[in-house]
Formats: structure tokens, C-alpha cells, sequence
């Protein structure tokens, strides 16, 4: 009897295991929460108030092109801080893509950007690839990179 208990517990654990290795991620619900970020980021940039920005982990690089890598919040801030040209051309981002680990916890997103001016001129175009981790039930950015596609005013 006592056997039998001890089989059927050994059981459930590992039904209850396997079932939690097999559960769904909601890779439309991260496209979005991402996409949120995203919104929010530009949000704060087009705002002028950088400093405020909480979508980069304290510990993010960012590759941008022609410079060093930056490395730490405060080092890519203080880059988002001296790139603020004009508080009137906006940025805005699309979440094109989202890869998400087999667990949830990284995404890397694949996207575009723009900046048009108070005219609606489109002044920018590119594409970003960003690495987020979930770090205390949110998503942050760790590692994060740029290009334009050669479009300027």
C-alpha cells in the first residue's frame, strides 16, 4: 500500500512537470507588451525628458553605428541626452518581430523606426534589433543595436 502511494505521487510529479514544461507562450501577448515599450520609449525620448527612460536594465549595452559600444543605463542615456537635435522631429518604433525563448523570459525583437518633423517630413528610417530579459516580472533591455537606412533631411 504504502508503495502504491509512493508510485502515484512520483506520478503526479512528473504529470505536473511535464505540464509545466509544456506550457504555451503567448508570443502575440509578449509582441505586444514589447510593442508597449516600445510606445513608451518614444514617449519619453520625444518628451525630452531621456533621463526618465525605464526601458534599458542598468547593466544594457548599446552598439550604435560608428562608436564604441555604450555600456550602462547612465552611458546610453546620457547618448540618447546629446542626440536630442530637436525637440519638435518625433520618433516612433514598430515591433516587427519577436523571437521568444522556449521559457519567456528573453525576446529579442526585430523593428523599425522613423523620425518625421512637425511638417510630417520623414527625416529618418531604420531598423533595431533588441535583446529584453524579464528581470522582476518585466521586460528590460539588455542589449540593443541601430542602423538607418541612409535616409536624412
Amino acid at each position: 500500500m504504502k508503495n502504491m502511494i509512493l508510485k502515484g505521487c512520483a506520478l503526479c510529479c512528473i504529470i505536473a512537470l511535464m505540464l509545466a514544461c509544456n506550457a504555451k507562450i503567448d508570443k502575440e501577448q509578449i509582441k505586444k507588451e514589447i510593442q508597449a515599450k516600445e510606445d513608451s520609449f518614444a514617449n519619453v525620448y520625444n518628451s525630452g525628458e531621456v533621463r526618465s527612460i525605464g526601458y534599458y536594465a542598468d547593466d544594457a549595452k548599446s552598439f550604435y553605428p560608428n562608436r564604441p559600444p555604450l555600456v550602462g543605463k547612465e552611458s546610453i542615456v546620457a547618448f540618447l541626452t546629446s542626440d536630442l537635435t530637436s525637440p519638435i522631429d518625433k520618433i516612433k518604433y514598430k515591433t516587427n518581430e519577436v523571437f521568444v525563448s522556449n521559457d519567456g523570459n528573453l525576446v529579442v525583437e526585430l523593428g523599425s523606426f522613423s523620425v518625421i518633423d512637425s511638417a510630417k517630413t520623414t527625416l529618418n528610417t531604420g531598423n533595431y534589433m533588441s535583446l529584453f530579459e524579464k528581470r522582476n516580472g518585466k521586460y528590460v533591455a539588455v542589449r540593443d543595436m541601430s542602423a538607418s537606412d541612409g535616409l536624412t533631411k
